[in-house]
């Protein structure tokens, strides 16, 4: 009973509660449009009550408004899984024991299934375990473009093509958003590079921005109606992303008339002033490095904390960007904390483990397979050997932000014994000692992977018992640590760390029957590329890597992911190193911004392939199958087509060989007559289809003037000249099966 009175007397506390209907205050009558809630509250919040709401008040929290009952917002890293918890005030882990998460794939595997339906599944699910944590804000996805192959934190983005990021996202960022949690997309813009990442000044002419490196954001924005943006460490004209007036009002607010938050990546903030004016919302992480230094208590002292109250209070600033601010907070609370019909999520249930395993199963890419070497035949093996470090080594742990504490992680070794279970032995053996360590941040893996042995021992170990086995898998790559696939720090080399060329030539010599598992974020050099028949692009899978590894190797399910980026043969073989910038020229004048020219332009990944006529090890878009396909003749309705219609082209695709399967049927256009440089070709469409052995399914397509459209910088606008095109589809950027020419009135 004093319960029961206790909450009847909590709940006339609240401003409304009791009064008849009419006089439920605005900002609290949820029947109101989101806009009127809005601007009701802001009439009611005193200039200290605002200034609170755009800083943060604790490591990944800020304010809300007690008084008014609007809640704390609560940030929480992506874009693979749900951070664990931290201190109030400090970076040590919290020590909860209900913070473990399920770990989806890295969104670079996202990327490489083509399929925005996946996608949408991979943004409900991990919405889904955001909102079981209450979290307000999702900070992720990351949509970067692939610029270079030593990139860092490349493998938390979704490749190097800016329609493929852009369709991908969308789906994600809905997906999380259905959810009442804010998907908050990242890192805006221009972060290609972890290297200098806090110093370096991005130059690059405005064609390059607007058709390479918005275009994915514009989308999240624009079709997929993104509630938050993160600003990037990076500088551009002169101006860090966090507070960049060309990025953030002239074209974010100004241009896509975005009307969610503007977030600060952690430690991203430099200036009170710029803080104010140059469009950034929401303050986290000031005076940190993002992981772990940092002022304790420092929240009141951030930039716009109390030296932006100041500056107020003096007369020097006005309130005009303060209210526009607070808007956009007040806005994200009704979209989420304050929604009522927001539903109640869920945590590390079976159907999210399965997401997680169906994502890595449509985004693993066979890259060769000579002899028809894969799938295993279960049927004949007597005995399999697994030979790599990653076959073992728990890649959830690790790699910067994105490192999670799981609620279990199939390694790829035990996802292969428990598929192969009695039908043929499994024999384990090291082959190399990359980093054996397992802690990032506070969360331990618990695995201790020291080996005293020399690398010639642990070669020697792998070849005997290679030479006995029916397959050999080679289970390797790169990992999370420094300097590998990790924030913060770039790749040194394209080729493979820790001795591995030597033990899978090695592997290549003493059996024929050899299958490299790459696991990665990032392309890799493969000297060994032809002694190998087989090879596999795993990425960084999550709790479910071993299941899904292992299901593509026995054929219980047919690979269908196709490569988000290109893998080059070597660094000279890519713009941003062959013209020589990479990874920035020192000032002169002895400050530490490091300028970074975009050479290259618009002729990044494959465009710079086509430009250049390279041949890449492996091309953007390629991706074989266990069976085969048939491109049926393309057909145009219409050889003319004026700037207001669209144009549809239709073709058969047959599933010619003895296994279901899925194809990526890839629509790239080759403009014939600009006035302006413009590459071969751009990928303008895809489409993924499921065939039966022996079934035959239509694919459309249909082509606006946006698809044919470049943008003059001369004139700040989209232009779609008239002239001919062509329109191109195949299997990969370099397997072209059908082009149809057609002209633009």
């Amino acid at each position: 009973m004093k319960l029961i009175k206790y909450i009847a007397c909590s709940l006339l506390l609240l401003p409304g509660f009791g009064q008849a209907q009419q006089e439920v205050p605005t900002y609290l009558d949820s029947s109101k449009p989101i806009e009127e809630r809005v601007e009701d509250a802001l009439s009611r919040l005193t200039l200290e009550e605002k200034v609170a709401l755009t800083h943060a008040q604790s490591k990944f929290c800020s304010p809300g408004v007690a008084r008014l009952g609007i809640p704390e917002f609560w940030m929480t890293d992506g874009p693979h899984g749900i951070r664990p918890e931290v201190l109030w005030d400090e970076w040590e882990q919290a020590g909860w024991t209900n913070d473990s998460c399920v770990a989806f794939p890295a969104l670079t595997c996202l990327a490489a299934s083509w399929d925005p339906e996946i996608a949408r599944l991979y943004g409900k699910s991990i919405g889904e375990e955001a909102r079981y944590r209450n979290k307000t804000v999702l900070l992720g996805p990351g949509v970067n473009i692939y610029r270079s192959p030593l990139n860092g934190r490349n493998f938390e983005y979704m490749g190097e093509d800016p329609y493929l990021a852009g369709k991908m996202v969308v789906p994600y960022v809905q997906g999380v958003q259905q959810n009442g949690v804010a998907a908050c997309v990242k890192h805006y813009a221009l972060n290609n590079q972890e290297v200098n990442r806090h110093t370096t000044n991005v130059i690059v002419d405005d064609r390059a921005l607007y058709e390479i490196y918005l275009p994915a954001f514009k989308a999240a924005v624009q079709e997929g109606n993104a509630w938050a943006i993160m600003g990037s460490y990076n500088l551009y004209k002169n101006q860090h992303g966090c507070h960049n007036q060309y990025l953030l009002n002239d074209i974010l607010k100004g241009e896509w008339g975005f009307d969610g938050v503007v977030v600060s990546d952690w430690g991203g903030v430099h200036n009170t002033q710029e803080a104010i004016t140059n469009g950034l919302d929401m303050e986290f992480g000031s005076w940190t490095n993002g992981l772990s230094n940092g002022a304790s208590n420092a929240y009141d002292n951030y930039y716009l904390a109390d030296p932006y109250l100041k500056l107020i209070r003096e007369g020097k600033v006005g309130t005009k960007e303060l209210d526009d601010k607070v808007r956009r907070i007040l806005r994200l609370a009704y979209r989420t904390t304050m929604d009522r019909n927001r539903p109640y999520g869920s945590l590390c249930s079976e159907a999210h483990f399965a997401a997680a395993r169906s994502i890595g199963e449509e985004g693993i890419v066979l890259l060769q397979n000579r002899n028809d070497l894969l799938p295993i035949d279960l049927n004949r093996a007597k005995r399999i050997v697994v030979i790599g470090e990653n076959a073992i080594k728990m890649m959830t742990v690790g790699g910067g932000s994105s490192s999670l504490k799981v609620k279990y992680e199939l390694s790829p070794l035990d996802g292969i014994r428990k598929r192969v279970g009695d039908q043929a032995e499994v024999i384990y053996a090291r082959g190399y000692v990359g980093d054996p360590s397992g802690e990032y941040n506070g969360v331990k893996s618990g695995q201790d992977l020291e080996d005293s042995r020399s690398p010639e021992e642990l070669i020697a170990e792998a070849v005997a018992v290679a030479k006995e086995a029916d397959y050999v898998i080679f289970i390797g790559g790169l990992n999370k640590s420094a300097h590998q696939d990790c924030e913060d720090a770039d790749r040194k080399e394209l080729g493979l760390s820790y001795g591995q060329d030597k033990v899978i030539t090695a592997l290549a010599k003493a059996n024929k029957n050899l299958i490299v598992v790459n696991i990665s974020g990032n392309a890799i050099a493969m000297p060994w590329v032809k002694e190998v028949p087989a090879i596999v692009q795993a990425w960084y899978l999550g709790s479910e890597a071993g299941s899904a590894i292992a299901s593509v190797l026995t054929g219980d399910v047919n690979p269908s992911g196709k490569l988000p980026f290109t893998f080059p043969a070597s660094l000279q073989d890519v713009g941003a190193h062959k013209l020589g910038e990479y990874p920035g020229t020192p000032r002169s004048d002895g400050s530490p911004i490091v300028d970074q020219k975009y050479n290259e332009g618009i002729f990044v990944g494959y465009r710079w392939v086509d430009k250049e006529k390279t041949k890449p090890l492996f091309s953007f878009g390629h991706g074989l199958s266990y069976t085969t396909f048939a491109y049926g003749k393309a057909v145009a309705d219409k050889k003319v087509m004026g700037q207001d219609e669209t144009l549809t082209i239709t073709l058969p695709v047959t599933n010619t060989g003895c296994r279901e399967g899925s194809e990526v049927i890839q629509l790239y256009i080759s403009d014939l007559q600009s006035s302006l440089p413009r590459p071969v070709k751009e990928l303008k469409g895809f489409s993924k289809v499921k065939l039966a052995p022996g079934e035959t399914r239509e694919v459309t397509f249909t082509i606006g003037k946006e698809a044919l459209s470049f943008f003059d910088d001369t004139r700040h606008e989209w232009v779609a000249e008239p002239g001919k095109f062509e329109a191109w589809i195949g299997a990969s950027s370099t397997d072209i099966r059908n082009k149809v020419a057609f002209e633009l009135k």
